[in-house]
Formats: C-alpha cells, sequence, structure tokens
C-alpha cells in the first residue's frame, strides 16, 4: 500500500509503525518523503500536507481526540466549542493545554485519532456539565446511535451519580439542540412540559406548557423567510383563537439569556390562558 493512501485511512497523520503496519513500506515512505506527498512532523510521526491540525496535535500529544473535541466527529451537537483540547491518554504522559482522560475505553479505537463514540459520551458524561454532556449524549440516542443501557452499565460508583442523572433527563421528543436545552430548564423549574405536541388546526408546536402555553424555538434563517414567517404568524392566530398563548424564543435566548426567558414563561403562566369572549 501507499503511504497515502495508508494515512489517508488513518485520519491523514500518524505513528510511523501504524503507516508500516497498513502495508507501506520504509523504501515507499522515504520516496513519498522525499516528493513532498508525505510529511515527517517529527521522529516517528507522518502526516500528509492537508492533515486536520487537531489530529497532528493528537498524534503528536501521543493521545486521542474525546469528549467535546471528538464531538464534530460524530456530528454531535454541541454547546460550546472547547477552549482546550479533551485527549484520551493511556501512555502516562500529561501534556500541557489539555484535559487529559484516563478512563478505560469500552470500545476500540477507529483507525482515525479519536476514541469510539461510546467512550466520547462516556467522557462527556463524567466531565462536562450536565447540559454540555446532555445535548451531546441527546443527539447520538435521537439518531440511534447508542443506547442508554450501555451508557449505564459502564457508569457505576458515586463518581458516576451525576452522569447517571444526566442520563435520566435524556429523551427522544428533541429535534435540536435548544429544544433539548429548553425542555431541561423548564422540567427543571417544575413546568409540566409536553413536547412535539399536535394540535388541530395549528399542526405540531415545539413546546407545550401547562396545557395552553405554546413555546416555539425559531432558528433566525428559517423562521424570517417570507413564506415560513407568514405560516408561522397565522399559526399563532389560530392559537390564540382557541384559547392558548404563544411565546417564540431564539438562539441567544436560550443559551445566552435563559433565567430572563424562564421569566417570561412564568409571567405568562401566572396569566393564564386566553379568555375568548363569545356574542
Amino acid at each position: 500500500m501507499k503511504p497515502e493512501d495508508a494515512l489517508r485511512r488513518l485520519g491523514g497523520v500518524a505513528m510511523t509503525r501504524q503507516v508500516r503496519a497498513q502495508g507501506a513500506s520504509e523504501t515507499a515512505i522515504r520516496s513519498a518523503l522525499r516528493a513532498g506527498s508525505v510529511q515527517r512532523v517529527e521522529r516517528g510521526v507522518l502526516r500528509l500536507p492537508a492533515a486536520d491540525p487537531a489530529f497532528v496535535a493528537a498524534v503528536k500529544a501521543r493521545s486521542l481526540l474525546t469528549c467535546a473535541s471528538a464531538a464534530s466527529r460524530y456530528d454531535l451537537w454541541l454547546l460550546h466549542k472547547p477552549a482546550e483540547p479533551h485527549y484520551w491518554q493511556s501512555n502516562g504522559r500529561r501534556t500541557a493545554g489539555c484535559i487529559s482522560h484516563r478512563l478505560s475505553l469500552s470500545q476500540p479505537r477507529p483507525n482515525e485519532p479519536y476514541v469510539a463514540l461510546p467512550d466520547v459520551l462516556l467522557h462527556a458524561l463524567l466531565c462536562l456539565p450536565p447540559l454540555e454532556a446532555l445535548v451531546m449524549v441527546e443527539s447520538a440516542y435521537i439518531r440511534g446511535d447508542i443506547g442508554l443501557g450501555y451508557l449505564r452499565r459502564h457508569l457505576l460508583g458515586n463518581r458516576s451519580g451525576q452522569a447517571r442523572d444526566v442520563l435520566a433527563k435524556v429523551d427522544r421528543g428533541a429535534g435540536s439542540l435548544l429544544e433539548t436545552l429548553a425542555r431541561v430548564l423548564f422540567r427543571d423549574v417544575g413546568i409540566r412540559t409536553e413536547t412535539q405536541v399536535w394540535i388541530e388546526g395549528i399542526g405540531t408546536v415545539d413546546f407545550l406548557l401547562e396545557g395552553f402555553l405554546i413555546v416555539e424555538l425559531d432558528g433566525l434563517a428559517f423562521h424570517l423567510e417570507p413564506r415560513q414567517f407568514k405560516k408561522d404568524r397565522r399559526r399563532d392566530n389560530e392559537a390564540i383563537r382557541q384559547g392558548m398563548l404563544v411565546l417564540r424564543f431564539f438562539y441567544d435566548d436560550v443559551v445566552h439569556a435563559p433565567e430572563k426567558m424562564l421569566q417570561h414563561v412564568r409571567e405568562v403562566l401566572l396569566h393564564g390562558p386566553a379568555r375568548l369572549w363569545s356574542n
């Protein structure tokens, strides 16, 4: 196998011994280095010129990406990009400027320099703040990529209590990271919250709170498209005609101002459902 092909299978960067294990000969590696199609990062590490810098850094640290740093590799929802890389390290080395994970892996690693999906999620559950871990797990769970039972079986003991609490909040009803966050915020303060509710004459709404308050979470680009904007306003009108109330929130409301959003919701809930007057 050509060294270039071997490196592509390994994520674009790898230890020289891994490239050889894929079938690339020492002669072919030297030839590729002379041609510039393969580069030497440091002694024992090779890369393709276009290799992902995050992968290169992980291999240089003799580590694998995990937790929030591996979320994008599996298209997981991510509330905040990590300020420092999260590495799984098993060699006793401690790399400065990273968050080190040392929990034994539950599954073999892929060819690329990151851990398998179940281990990404287990590391997130034991490392990240609860909401950040929740959105990662829920995005995988909704797609059917992971079972909660698998994660629970690997979260035993007192040190995993918070992680098990996070798993108890995982639900299939969310269609986006925002819906997951809002659902947890509402339920954590004791608001009766139904998700993805079908209402005759209106359609499916994101949330129905206490049986009468509809809450919709608007993605700016989609909901400000003229045709969708008109449809949303007609849905709101029909909801009010049926005696319900409607609130709409945006990304910034849910992620950056959750307390203010909850305050608005509480105030509307205190007023009760709309009253319809008939002649």
